[in-house]
């Protein structure tokens, strides 16, 4: 029984996500020659709070970049550029 984790930023719709479990089930089944119904897939959707890239959150990161960009962007309902 394949048992996948995928951990991804969180934000995608369900229609995406469900096509990926499709695409990633439809992979494992041809590859290792198993039954769809024996595949898992977790998914993990991770939060600007949750993720660091270079020692630095994702949150700061991604509120300095769109600052520094004036662009505004929502991060978890709040506009970033004040």
């Amino acid at each position: 029984m394949p048992i996948i984790q995928v951990n991804m930023g969180e934000g995608r719709s369900a229609e995406q996500k469900r096509n990926l479990v499709k695409a990633m089930t439809e992979a494992v089944v041809q590859t290792l020659d198993v039954a769809p119904e024996s595949v898992r897939i977790m998914i993990h959707e991770l939060g600007p709070d949750h993720f660091a890239v270079g020692g630095q959150m994702k949150s700061i990161k991604t509120r300095a970049d769109e600052v520094g960009s004036g662009n505004p962007k929502k991060i978890n309902g709040r506009e970033t550029v004040r």
